[in-house]
């Protein structure tokens, strides 16, 4: 007998991640962190590439497994379990602990990409999170991603469901011999202009 999949589960991935994956080279190597029951883990390994879950939900990781490799870790009171490994990706949805941005940054390879959305100020008008600690502020994230090539940023309010965020996905460039110039924007939407 199948167990029903939680509600987590169930939902498709980002619009946002969605819309920026096609950056990804072949065959990238993604982390996904905070990757609840795999959502974009289960896009990713459809799109063919290998990826990595991190999550402190012991049952979230197993369903997530179905997906790519997964390590449950509670990433902010322990160590972090990927020390030392670098990605083609990553992909952050949802997820805010400001103590970790030297891991995730650390894990983006030259030439990664980075996709990142979360919740922003002006959240706790509308719903939780609400605490300032799980909200970034104006700009925060694009500050964050300084030192990377930022290819797009949105801050801003969303009403299905209504939410506050601020989502970015940025480039390492750095130690990379011929930085790519050319990030293509997403073109299913070029075809509107």
């Amino acid at each position: 007998m199948t167990r029903p999949l939680a509600p987590h589960a169930a939902q498709s991935a980002s619009p946002w991640v969605r819309r920026w994956v096609h950056l990804l080279g072949e065959h990238t190597t993604v982390l996904d962190v905070a990757c609840g029951w795999g959502r974009h883990m289960r896009l990713l390994a459809e799109l063919g590439h290998t990826v990595v879950g991190v999550d402190r939900d012991a049952q979230a990781v197993a369903a997530a497994s179905a997906f790519g490799q997964t390590t449950q870790a509670d990433i902010e009171e322990m160590p972090w379990p990927l020390q030392d490994r670098q990605f083609g990706a990553v992909v952050v949805t949802n997820y805010l602990w400001r103590a970790l941005w030297p891991q995730i940054m650390g894990s983006l390879a030259p030439g990664g990409v980075l996709i990142y959305e979360t919740f922003a100020a002006g959240n706790e008008t509308v719903g939780k999170p609400s605490r300032p600690d799980f909200l970034l502020q104006p700009g925060e994230l694009l500050a964050r991603c300084a030192h990377l090539h930022v290819v797009a940023f949105e801050e801003g309010f969303l009403t299905r469901p209504e939410r506050f965020v601020q989502r970015i996905v940025a480039v390492n460039t750095s130690g990379t011999q011929a930085p790519r110039t050319r990030f293509e924007l997403n073109p299913s939407l070029q075809s509107l202009e």
